[in-house]
């Protein structure tokens, strides 16, 4: 029996075998991509609300304004990510990779990022994220809003 998640995941891999494929506005709403090589990908505007893309290889990724609301990237790789002005409220970024990402203009309040790597990440305020002295990052929490 064909399991259509993973003839899909295999469907948008091929479609971005060249670099920088382009997958902007595309509507991959509660989508399993989870493990799925989309790096250098143009997914801007792009809905991902509810997708599963734990373990999502996502570096040097273009998603700016893309819906990644209630998305799960647990473990994914957005280092050198641009993430400017997306939705990330109530997802889930445990463990993931952020190095060198873009996060300017996101509300980070509601998003999971525990054991998260943020180094050099440019943060919503526009800071450069200081892995070297982390109390000197302010990171909004729910606690603090």
């Amino acid at each position: 029996m064909i399991n259509p998640s993973v003839v899909f995941r295999r469907l948008i891999q091929q479609a971005l075998i060249t670099p920088g494929g382009l997958l902007q506005e595309a509507n991959l709403s509660k989508t399993n991509l989870s493990g799925a090589d989309l790096s250098k990908a143009n997914l801007s505007q792009a809905d991902l609300t509810m997708a599963d893309l734990w373990g999502m290889n996502l570096s040097e990724a273009d998603l700016t304004g893309a819906n990644l609301a209630g998305a799960n990237l647990w473990g994914a790789n957005l280092a050198g990510a641009n993430l400017s002005e997306a939705n990330l409220s109530g997802a889930n970024l445990e463990e993931a990779d952020l190095t060198g990402a873009t996060l300017k203009g996101i509300d980070l309040s509601t998003v999971d990022l525990t054991r998260a790597s943020l180094g050099g990440a440019i943060m919503p305020d526009g800071t450069i994220y200081n892995e070297k002295n982390p109390s000197l990052n302010q990171l909004p929490t729910p606690e603090t809003q």
